[in-house]
């Protein structure tokens, strides 16, 4: 799907953060480094460096629901989040919910998505801290074709949250999509070539 970009980074749901760090510790052994917050989405996050040769700045982005936050209310949270299903899932333990292509020229790349009948949603501008950037998000809130589908997001001539992330012993390993049924896959590789399926 080269009308989307590249590969930015990977969105993993969880119902906490510290239901996302103690996954982190468990499987990976490492602790993901604090994000902060997106007053935007009453959301909050974590992040785990993953670059490699075919994904230099890619990154592994944990998220979940801000208990601390006010939920919106001119829009559903971004990557199905408000989802009784996607919630249900998540109680269970982390998952695998959406990837982020990075699209410098959002509007030409929605338009050209547009044209083959797929919606990534519409360019809104958000926020964390210092970085800031824009990112199609639709107003459902869900990632079409089960994930399989984009997000878009632009950095500008911003910082981009790989260059804040040590590194983790952690790199993208494989990464798939999957139009039937509809979803994707990543594989992680880390010390000694041990490999990790994300759920």
């Amino acid at each position: 799907m080269t009308c989307v970009g590249v590969l930015d980074h990977l969105v993993m749901g969880a119902a906490s953060l510290q239901q996302a760090a103690a996954w982190c510790e468990r499987e990976l052994g490492v602790t993901p480094l604090a994000g902060g917050r997106h007053a935007l989405m009453g959301t909050h996050n974590c992040l785990l460096a993953l670059a490699s040769p075919e994904a230099p700045r890619a990154y592994l982005e944990f998220i979940a629901i801000d208990p601390e936050a006010e939920a919106p209310t001119a829009h559903r949270r971004w990557f199905g989040l408000d989802d009784p299903a996607t919630q249900a899932r998540l109680a269970q333990g982390p998952a695998l919910l959406h990837w982020v292509a990075e699209a410098g020229d959002l509007p030409r790349r929605r338009a050209a998505l547009r044209r083959l009948g797929l919606d990534p949603g519409e360019p809104v501008a958000a926020q964390r801290g210092l970085l800031r950037w824009q990112i199609s998000i639709r107003p459902d809130g869900q990632p079409q074709l089960g994930g399989a589908l984009p997000a878009l997001i632009d950095w500008g001539d911003g910082a981009h949250p790989s260059a804040q992330l040590p590194a983790s012993g952690w790199r993208l390993h494989r990464f798939q999509l999957d139009l039937l049924p509809a979803g994707l896959s990543a594989t992680l590789i880390g010390p000694q070539g041990r490999l990790v399926t994300l759920p």
